[in-house]
């Protein structure tokens, strides 16, 4: 597993998240768009150690929570 791909699957399905929930205005619309997006890029092939699943769980988990505390803020 390259470098590249480690730090590419611990990084952007979490900001996917944030970005889309800042377009949407909504937390879970996000996450259905991010995990949609990683879903086909899986399905496509593009991600080959199984490994990366589990990064991209944790990424998208940590970009949720992040949205989630942006969109609070955000109300208050």
């Amino acid at each position: 597993m390259s470098v590249t791909k480690f730090l590419m699957a611990l990084i952007l399905p979490g900001l996917l998240v944030v970005l889309f929930t800042r377009i949407t205005f909504k937390q879970y619309v996000g996450l259905a768009l991010s995990v949609a997006l990683i879903a086909a890029s899986i399905y496509a092939g593009y991600t080959h150690p199984p490994v990366l699943y589990v990064i991209d769980a944790i990424s998208l988990t940590i970009g949720f929570w992040y949205s989630n505390r942006m969109m609070n803020q955000h109300k208050n």
